[in-house]
């Protein structure tokens, strides 16, 4: 692989009931549901068509863990452009089709992973029959993608459904199950489904009434989720309520962001609900009128570093560390971590396992945490039971 993080960000758990069983499928080299890691995916900005930007960006998103990588394919060319990208990515590549299905056929004769269709502009059942058909002799997996917003049955009105919530999840399921039919009537079980909206409450509803009825592996998301802080709470919120129920075996954060930005939102919310091990925790203040150092920036050269450096972050991967501004809050917080620097201005005292250790310059805070992390033995990669 070009980067090990992806393959050891492996998944923790809280306890043995906390996921839901779910079928086991396989997209590329890995699997997904069945009490599989949750995959961590992302979908490429680049025009496909432009394969060395394409692959780039994917590679890119390779590095801080992505596991899955999805590219639209807007026309033949873009299909056609697809067997150039794979070889040179080392993660699953998926085919993002839309309207037309020779698009799909033409992916899967470029050797994608795995395709996603929506049943709300596929076409007919011939057309989705060609696609299973194909996807059946490759050996690989189809994800039934349904959006809100271009669910089939909408295109019979002329103005937007005065529904409730529930009516909502109600026909993006049914139209699920409809695709999901069609696919039956040919013995084709290695399916994904996501059911997507930009509401949360009618994604949340959705997921779940779908999980109760069905064991097909879930992709999460919310859509069109937004920019970077308002997206990443609102996606937060859609997914905890869901993963905390167990719910979900893949998930995308749709910020309008770049992609790595996207992964690691996706990890990170993942990580603080012990779902999966990703880097270390970072503790540090929010400063006040008290703080007589630039921690901003002291945080943000700690946080460069790692990321640059695939050994360091997963050196560092389940460390608590903390770095605090000021003596209110510092010293305890930074005693109840694994490690850290607690301080004022131009001196900072290092505790390591509740202990003070001695003191750092404040110019050497970064440098004292980087150190510290490099005499870590490297953990194993943690194991996932289910």
């Amino acid at each position: 692989m070009a980067d090990s993080r992806s393959a050891n960000a492996d998944a923790q758990t809280l306890s043995p009931s906390t996921r839901r069983k779910t079928r086991k499928v396989r997209i590329g080299k890995l699997w997904v549901g069945g009490g599989e890691p949750i995959r961590v995916q992302s979908m490429c900005t680049t025009d496909t068509r432009d394969v060395a930007a394409t692959v780039t960006q994917i590679q890119e998103v390779e590095k801080v863990g992505c596991e899955i990588i999805r590219v639209a394919v807007p026309d033949m060319e873009a299909a056609q452009a697809l067997g150039a990208i794979k070889k040179q990515i080392q993660i699953p590549l998926v085919a993002d089709i839309h309207f037309d299905y020779r698009l799909a056929l033409e992916s899967i004769r470029q050797g994608v992973d795995k395709v996603r269709i929506n049943p709300g502009n596929i076409g007919d059942r011939r057309r989705t029959e060609e696609v299973v058909r194909a996807a059946q002799s490759a050996g690989i997996p189809i994800r039934i993608g349904v959006n809100a917003g271009s669910l089939k049955i909408l295109k019979e009105w002329d103005q937007w459904p005065d529904w409730d919530q529930e009516a909502w999840a109600e026909q993006m399921i049914r139209e699920a199950q409809e695709q999901i039919e069609i696919l039956n009537a040919f013995d084709f079980q290695d399916i994904v489904v996501s059911l997507k909206a930009d509401d949360i409450d009618r994604v949340v509803l959705a997921y779940t009434k779908f999980s109760q009825r069905h064991d097909y592996p879930l992709h999460l998301g919310l859509t069109e989720a937004g920019t970077l802080v308002p997206g990443t709470i609102k996606s937060a919120v859609a997914l905890s309520r869901l993963l905390s129920q167990g719910i979900g075996d893949t998930i995308r954060v749709s910020l309008t962001e770049d992609p790595v930005q996207q992964v690691k939102v996706a990890f990170e919310i993942l990580k603080t609900l012990g779902l999966r091990a990703y880097g270390p925790e970072i503790i540090a203040c929010p400063t006040c009128g008290r703080c007589e150092v630039d921690l901003f920036e002291i945080v943000r050269e700690f946080e460069n570093r790692l990321q640059k450096d695939p050994t360091l972050f997963q050196k560092a991967q389940g460390k608590k560390i903390a770095i605090m501004g000021c003596v209110v809050n510092g010293p305890g917080e930074a005693k109840d971590a694994d490690f850290g620097i607690a301080g004022g201005k131009g001196v900072g005292a290092f505790i390591k396992k509740g202990k003070v250790s001695g003191n750092v310059p404040q110019a050497q805070w970064v440098d004292s945490l980087i150190q510290q992390i490099q005499e870590t033995e490297t953990l194993a990669p943690t194991s996932f039971s289910c």
